[in-house]
């Protein structure tokens, strides 16, 4: 298993929180994603190193932004 931290720009509120754990979540090797709304970090565990690409993506098709 392998633990990855993201920054995700423009969450607000739960809905935010809910629309980004789904998106992130149903990356393929992806067992758990854990978002901090007020500090923007979503902490994302999976079976293997995820593609920044992929995450970046799912983030974007969320309606979110992935810093850095």
């Amino acid at each position: 298993m392998t633990t990855a931290t993201y920054r995700v720009k423009g969450m607000t509120c739960g809905h935010c929180v809910n629309a980004v754990s789904s998106e992130v979540g149903a990356l393929p090797g992806v067992r758990e994603v854990d978002v901090d709304l007020e500090s923007g970090q979503v902490t994302v565990t999976s079976e293997q190193p995820l593609d920044t690409d992929a995450v970046r993506a799912a983030v974007d098709e969320a309606g979110y932004e992935l810093v850095g």
